[in-house]
């Protein structure tokens, strides 16, 4: 038996090889840093030893995260640093001196380790008396020495067709939306970005009040969150690139990348952004967070600059790019504050998004198998739980497929379109993609000529740092992507949760299909061939299919109306008795009351949102209107919540969800025994610890 005394001694000696840094050899300056997320199985020592709580301070979490570092590195003879946590298990790890898949493979040998993903970089991929929401109505397009020209405006707002020569019919038909409502100052919609400049004329009024002292307004700076004093630190602030890493101020700095940071070799953004003819220049400011932003709800029917889709909502940034883009573990830990989910390190938000919008992604599976893909699929369960809904850009890759994080379920998931309703040359395509939105395009491709159906947006225009208090616009600028289709999408979700503030993923995510008007089949540029599946081959102009570029073109107007209509029915969801019992089957009904005269349910799914400390185990999940009713086995007492979606005869989701109580079971007489507790390090841990700290220590010093 571990007598008290051993234990204490183990600790204190164990503490004391902890506490002197490890001997590492002199790297090069040059030498890359190396990122890894690990996730530690629920019962490894390391965490049963010290648990980490998600209220925990920065100093707290670092201390815990960093002391689980050590320790795996002892193990796997690597020295560690521990970066940000993104749960109670889960940290970032930096070391150097191998390349991040290198460290990932060694630590996931780890008897400790559950995942190891490699912490990759991802980047940003647009009848109010508004002056820019006017203009090519009155003057149409003209052919000036032969180039064609026409007044900017806003197109991708208004009905299909009213802007002609050539019509225009991808338009989303906001201006029908904005009879039923312009939005609710109580919906809060996350910019998942860059930051923004919240000092935009349009977008002034469009941020909720400060909640801490000096903060310039609500939101968070994720970039540039590090464990210590190490040399990460100073990495991440120069990525950070406004001088003091992760804080409350998530206003844009810009993310320029000068031509040394893009061309020397070994440097923190060596080759970082190339040029379509290879070459790696100079990078200006893309505002890119800001010009999201003005999509979303820029300040309307205030005679200035352009209209939003959704007038009244209010904005909530959270940075999480910065020079070359922003990690994976910056990506999660702001997905999940944005929706008010606690986050170790973190403050608490206290204005919850309803909608998020991250119009960023990179290459990767969304595979329940693919580690990556396992953090992004639980931090999108785990915000669509809270009632929030997450739309993400389908990515700019040519008609290639759908990158991370577009391509996990759960998330509403936009390609971009051309004024004439074909697919952009740009746009990635793939049945991941729930539904399209104008993504704007350039008819004119000679050097200097104008870009005729850009999409308009706030900006700035300083080249690299900010020109403060700026009322800039993109213009006539080839801003075109699908980072500006989804912000589309997010303000008219928006809207349709200022109507319905019950909305839910599954029920946007439905409407949103129904409602889409179908893709034209005429209209494109001669010789456009059918959008087909992507392959390894690019594929640009192509009129789209339905399950390719998702179910059709959006239309504000319809969505809005039909997420009201949702008010009308009311599910209910019930237990077999007011309080189960532990151990002990039960079950639980889904039923739906005013429905219109003829619909009827054909789909009931369920879902188990929170499981709590003692998950319950749903036998079955609805898959049909036969499975209204489900089974369900609680493993002990506490409680668990689910969720039921309801899908009627029109294809409408009607969500309801329903927190479940659970009594202990009946105690059982049982035999006494002995043994020891859990909760705290066992003595062949701390043991084998010690050792491997001696030992490691030993072959550092080379003998």
């Amino acid at each position: 038996m571990l007598t008290t005394a051993f234990f204490v001694a183990a600790m204190a000696a164990m503490a004391a090889v902890l506490a002197t840094p490890l001997p590492v050899r002199a790297l090069a300056s040059a030498e890359p840093e190396a990122r890894v997320i690990v996730r530690f199985k629920p019962g490894a020592d390391s965490v049963r030893a010290k648990a980490l709580s998600l209220r925990a301070t920065r100093a707290e979490a670092r201390e815990v995260a960093q002391t689980r570092a050590t320790a795996l590195g002892l193990r796997t003879g690597q020295a560690l640093a521990a970066g940000r946590s993104l749960d109670e298990r889960t940290h970032v790890v930096m070391s150097r001196g191998m390349t991040a898949a290198q460290l990932a493979q060694r630590l996931a040998a780890d008897p400790e380790v559950e995942l190891v993903a490699v912490d990759r970089l991802r980047k940003h991929f647009k009848l109010p008396d508004d002056p820019l929401f006017g203009g090519a109505n009155v003057n149409p397009e003209t052919t000036v020495g032969g180039i064609q020209t026409r007044v900017i405006d806003q197109w991708y707002l208004k009905a299909p067709g009213t802007v002609t020569n050539p019509a225009v019919v991808s338009s989303i038909n906001a201006p029908a939306a904005w009879d039923l409502t312009t939005g609710s100052g109580s919906v809060v919609v996350a910019v998942i970005d860059t930051g923004v400049r919240s000092d935009h004329p349009d977008l002034a009024g469009k941020f909720l009040p400060p909640a801490l002292v000096g903060q310039i307004f609500a939101g968070y700076d994720m970039v540039g969150f590090s464990s210590n004093g190490t040399s990460q630190q100073a990495n991440s602030i120069t990525m950070a690139n406004d001088g003091d890493g992760a804080d409350v101020d998530a206003s844009d700095p810009g993310d320029w990348i000068t031509f040394a940071e893009n061309n020397t070799a070994g440097g923190q953004f060596y080759h970082c952004e190339p040029a379509d003819d290879g070459s790696y220049p100079q990078i200006d400011s893309s505002w890119h967070g800001t010009r999201v932003s003005g999509l979303i709800a820029a300040a309307s029917n205030n005679t200035t600059g352009m209209a939003g889709v959704g007038w009244g909502l209010k904005l909530l940034p959270v940075r999480v790019l910065g020079k070359c883009g922003g990690y994976d573990s910056d990506i999660i830990a702001g997905v999940k504050w944005a929706a008010g989910i606690a986050v170790p390190g973190l403050p608490t938000n206290t204005n919850k998004a309803k909608v998020l919008n991250l119009s960023l992604g990179g290459s990767g599976s969304c595979a329940s198998t693919d580690s990556t893909g396992s953090l992004y699929r639980d931090a999108i369960g785990q915000v669509n739980a809270t009632g929030a809904t997450i739309v993400v850009a389908a990515g700019n890759s040519k008609g290639l497929a759908v990158g991370l994080p577009g391509n996990c379920p759960g998330v509403i998931t936009v390609t971009a379109l051309r004024h004439v309703g074909t697919k952009v040359g740009f746009a990635s395509i793939g049945p991941e993609v729930t539904v399209a939105a104008p993504g704007g395009n350039c008819i004119n491709v000679g050097a200097g000529q104008p870009c005729l159906y850009p999409m308009v947006s706030t900006t700035n225009s300083g080249a690299t740092t900010p020109v403060v208090g700026d009322a800039s616009y993109t213009g006539s600028s080839a801003s075109v992507g699908t980072s500006f289709s989804a912000p589309i999408v997010s303000g008219v979700v928006g809207l349709m949760a200022s109507v319905r503030p019950a909305l839910t993923s599954a029920e946007s995510t439905a409407i949103l299909k129904v409602t889409a008007r179908a893709f034209p089949t005429t209209g494109g540029t001669a010789g456009t061939p059918v959008c087909r599946a992507p392959d390894s081959t690019e594929q640009a102009e192509c009129y789209c299919k339905t399950g390719i570029c998702g179910a059709g073109m959006v239309d504000a107007a319809g969505a809005v109306a039909a997420a009201r209509t949702l008010n009308d029915a009311t599910v209910t969801v019930t237990p077999s008795s007011a309080t189960l019992t532990a151990t002990q089957s039960a079950t639980l009904t889904a039923a739906i009351s005013g429905l219109a005269a003829g619909k009827t349910v054909t789909a009931t799914h369920w879902t188990l949102l929170d499981g709590g400390s003692n998950p319950a185990v749903l036998s079955a999940l609805g898959s049909g209107a036969d499975t209204s009713t489900v089974t369900v086995v609680p493993a002990a007492a506490g409680s668990f919540k689910v969720q039921a979606d309801l899908t009627d005869s029109d294809g409408y989701v009607h969500s309801q969800t329903a927190t479940i109580t659970v009594a202990a079971a009946p105690v059982q007489p049982t035999s006494s025994s002995g043994g020891g507790g859990g909760g705290a390090a066992g003595a062949a841990w701390l043991a084998g610890l010690l050792v491997a700290a001696l030992a490691l220590r030993r072959s550092a010093r080379g003998g």
